[in-house]
């Protein structure tokens, strides 16, 4: 399986990997054993990395930063350039589909219980998903180190880190070197909708574009996070060259 060859694009400084079939391109780099960090790019984390200088270099360093944003696809077709929005979520249940027996996920994150519900969820529609193991996202520090020898040890193929954005981020960048050929992802609130806990926006909102109105809509404690929307609009329009 030979891998696609990616066109890069540009927002604000930030690469964005533009292809047919992300999920063909991660198995033949899996399969290659090359290990690879899946950023979910979308308008919030835009702007958190022109605060946060740690995370713009982990973007701009991914081996591959899809188009999770509606505000991403909006931007490029102002630019002229239509592009296929992937959100995270739906790249995730493809790579886990494609996977084969020998082939393990793990699932890390989100509050205790949670995890092992998402891959139950997986299991009972994927029969032949292999399930390396699950861990919440609570550990003590004491318990942190037998959690990375375990890691170390399974060595899953696919590792699913749900702790929002940026920690999960972080997270992997200072952890991947546990499973070195591994392809590594943030899945942000991912679990919680596989493990029932949250619903995902209906297919017309998703199609649309308006799957923010509906998070909107069930947090309507999200409505600060969502001024990253307008913010992200003007900056990425405006976007020149780095600030100072």
């Amino acid at each position: 399986m030979l891998a696609e060859r990616l066109e890069t694009l540009s927002v604000m400084g930030l690469p964005v990997h533009v292809g047919t079939d992300y999920t063909r391109w991660l198995m033949a780099r899996l399969r290659q054993g090359e290990a690879a960090h899946v950023i979910t790019l979308n308008a919030e984390m835009a702007m958190q990395s022109e605060q946060n200088p740690k995370l713009r270099r982990l973007i701009q360093t991914a081996d591959l930063v899809i188009p999770d944003g509606s505000g991403v696809v909006l931007y490029f077709r102002l630019k002229g350039r239509r592009i296929q929005r992937q959100p995270g979520i739906e790249l995730a249940a493809a790579v886990l589909a494609a996977l084969g027996p020998n082939e393990p996920a793990f699932f890390y994150g989100g509050a205790p219980g949670v995890a092992d519900r998402a891959a139950v969820y997986w299991q009972e529609r994927l029969p032949q998903l292999a399930i390396a193991g699950t861990q919440h996202g609570f550990l003590s520090p004491e318990d942190f180190p037998a959690f990375e020898e375990r890691l170390k040890a399974l060595q899953p193929s696919i590792v699913f880190v749900g702790m929002g954005v940026p920690r999960q981020e972080f997270w992997i960048a200072e952890h991947r070197h546990l499973c070195p050929q591994a392809i590594w992802i943030g899945v942000g609130g991912s679990f919680d909708i596989w493990a029932g806990v949250k619903t995902r926006a209906p297919k017309w909102f998703c199609d649309n574009h308006l799957e923010w109105l509906y998070r909107l809509y069930q947090e309507p404690w999200r409505w600060r996070r969502m001024l990253a929307l307008p913010r992200f609009a003007v900056r990425s329009l405006t976007y020149s060259r780095p600030r100072p």
